[in-house]
This record gives structure tokens, sequence and C-alpha cells, in this order.
């Protein structure tokens, strides 16, 4: 009798592939924490910017220095903006009309912001006073920089060839309004003084034989 051997071609379960597990990611906590920091960062940087630009407000400044009783015009303005501050107190850019034409009541500087006591009504002179323009050679000016109400005194000097006096020469007491210096090199000031002086003075000024001397503004 012949055995005849069966082939089993199926296989068995043990014998089929089996299925790998997912891979595992590798997790890294840093970058969680970089995540979180980084929109942290942006929502507060949002918020400043936000914060800045809706506090900031449009005021008035000097767009060059103005001089103690210089009449103010519009070119000598602009706007800025810049973050409201309880010690500060400019008046706003809408005030322009309300400057313009006016005289300013001290030195304003360049990039100075105007406020209310920057600019007056007040004429200049005032009443009760004159202002005599002296001309000044180099010899006969202080050698430092003249500033509107810087106190000086105008003293009669001799004309070239005479004798200097033994006693104390004559002067007038004055204050600086304004000066600038002429294209021939002389500083043209324009000093007030009382009006019962301003004809002396001019008279003494139109001989060229005067010289200017800074006093202390301290009392």
């Amino acid at each position: 009798m012949t055995s005849t051997t069966v082939r089993n071609d199926r296989a068995t379960s043990s014998d089929a592939p089996k299925a790998l597990p997912p891979p595992k990611l590798r997790r890294r906590p840093w970058l969680s924490v970089a995540a979180a920091a980084a929109i942290a960062l942006g929502a507060f940087g949002g918020t400043w910017v936000w914060a800045a630009t809706t506090d900031t407000v449009e005021v008035l400044a000097a767009r060059t220095t103005i001089p103690r009783g210089a009449l103010i015009t519009q070119d000598d303005l602009e706007r800025v903006r810049i973050t409201t501050d309880p010690a500060l107190a400019p008046l706003p850019a809408n005030a322009l009309d309300d400057v313009v034409g006016k005289r300013a009541a001290y030195d304003i500087l360049s990039g100075g912001l105007i406020t209310a006591e920057a600019a007056t009504d007040d004429p200049v002179p005032g009443e009760g006073k004159s202002v005599v323009g002296v001309a000044l050679t180099p010899a006969q000016e202080p050698g430092v920089a003249l500033r509107s109400g810087d106190l000086v005194r105008v003293v009669v000097a001799p004309a070239v060839g005479e004798e200097v006096p033994s006693g104390a020469p004559q002067f007038s007491e004055a204050e600086v309004v304004e000066s600038h210096r002429g294209e021939d090199g002389t500083l043209v000031v324009s000093v007030m003084v009382p009006h019962a002086e301003a004809t002396l003075l001019a008279a003494r000024a139109a001989s060229g034989n005067v010289a200017l001397v800074l006093d202390s503004g301290v009392e």
C-alpha cells in the first residue's frame, strides 16, 4: 500500500509576519516651553505697541530756536507726537493758530515744547521801555554769545586818538532783546532801556564809540 503525503500550502498563523508597532515619538519638553514663551512674548509686544500708540498725543514744538520777544510765525512751529505725561503741559497741535502772531515770553530752544506760558501778547518793548540798536566790532563785544534777557552795560569809549579818561566812563544799563551777526562781521545787538534814556544811548551808539559789557544775572 502506497502512502501519500499531503502538502499543506496554508501557512500557519505562527508563520505569518508580525506587524511592527508604531514608532514612539521622542518628546522634547524644551520645544513646548520655547513655543509658549514665544507666544507670550508676541502677545506682550503687541499689547505694548498698542498702548504706546494709543497713549501718544500731537502737540506743538519749536522747529527752530525762538528768541525772547520774537514774533512767533507758523514756520517756527511743528507738530510732534509725544507720550502723555502728567508732568508736561504742552499745547495741543490744534492750538497753532492761537500761538502764531504772539511773542515768545522767553527763549524757546529748537525742539522745545510750546506751553501756554511760552507765548505772550505783551509787546516788546513794554510800556515805558524803548529798544536801541548797537553795532559792535569784535573788539567792542564781550566775546561770549549773547542771549535774550542778558543784562549788559553799554559803556562810552574814547574815540580813536583820544586819551582814556581817568574817571569811570559813562554807561547805560540795558537788557538784550536780540542779537545777530552782520555780513561785515559786526554784531548788532538790540537792547531795551528805559524810554527816557533811549535817545542818549542811540546818540552814543551812532558814534561807534561804545563797548558792551556783559553783567551777571545773579543779584
